[in-house]
């Protein structure tokens, strides 16, 4: 009598094992700065002493006080609480980025390695075709026919992330698939979708999510840039990019804070992701080795 046994598949670290500490204390304190970010961006408005959009002539650029932590702006708005409110357009957008081009690129690059042939062939070409499209750009000309605010440069830098995620992912996943537990589950009957989602993605995930975490701090700067750069969220609204663009003018009166404040909350949410996603990466090299 014969027996079918059940081909026992390679697994890599995965999310549960990513989620200890064990890379150092600039590791630690990164992970905390960001949690710190997520929480102010939740409880906004119950930690914003000021409505962020008040406007207050008569407090136009008033320095710090026990009144204003951080001083006001040239329109007398109170730029902590700008600050805080400015935490949930700067992480919104670029969590959108990151959403969207980590499930199209993971898609393509999983296709494109299973397939392989024609499919492969017509899948890179088409990521080598956005590559050769710079992702600003890409957000300037869709702004130009959408109009500005955060949906056109979220758009455009989500399909410009794209490629980046679809060459990782299918290069990884043609490793993956040439080992021989992925043989043996197609040997016994599997269709390959279900191998793919059952096994093979489950053992990329730790990979892709830690290319993710970087994606999200260089998605962030972007989004900053397009709205210092008018393309991007309008003021009023409270926006990190924007409130430097409005800062500008009041470096030249002798106010740093204005403009000062929300480029240090940039470099420090770009910073902590970047060593968030590259602590991720050295952790998982290692267990590879």
């Amino acid at each position: 009598m014969t027996t079918t046994t059940t081909p026992v598949p390679y697994r890599r670290p995965g999310l549960r094992r990513l989620r200890v500490l064990g890379q150092g204390p600039l590791f630690t304190v990164s992970v905390a700065v960001l949690v710190a970010l997520v929480l102010v961006a939740l409880f906004a408005p119950f930690l914003a002493p000021y409505d962020p959009e008040a406007v207050d002539l008569t407090s136009s650029l008033v320095g710090t006080s026990a009144d204003h932590l951080l001083g006001t702006d040239q329109s007398g708005r109170d730029i902590l609480s700008r600050l805080l409110y400015g935490a949930r357009t700067g992480l919104l957008g670029p969590l959108l980025v990151v959403a969207v081009s980590t499930l199209l690129g993971t898609l393509i690059g999983v296709v494109a390695a299973w397939r392989g042939g024609w499919a492969d062939t017509l899948l890179s070409r088409s990521m080598d075709m956005v590559f050769a499209i710079p992702g600003l750009l890409l957000a300037i000309l869709l702004v130009t026919v959408v109009g500005s605010g955060m949906t056109a440069p979220v758009i455009a830098m989500a399909v410009a992330y794209t490629p980046y995620v679809g060459r990782l992912v299918r290069g990884i996943a043609r490793q993956e698939k040439a080992r021989p537990y992925i043989e043996a589950y197609r040997v016994q009957g599997w269709s390959g979708w279900t191998v793919s989602v059952r096994h093979l993605l489950p053992n990329i995930a730790p990979t892709v999510f830690a290319q993710s975490a970087m994606n999200f701090g260089y998605a962030l700067m972007d989004l900053a840039a397009l709205s210092y750069l008018g393309f991007g969220v309008q003021p009023p609204t409270a926006d990190w990019g924007a409130m430097i663009n409005e800062g500008q003018s009041a470096v030249q009166q002798g106010a740093m804070l204005p403009a000062l404040a929300p480029s240090a909350c940039i470099v420090l949410a770009v910073v902590a992701f970047g060593i968030v996603g590259e602590g991720l990466a050295d952790r998982i090299a290692k267990r590879e080795r």
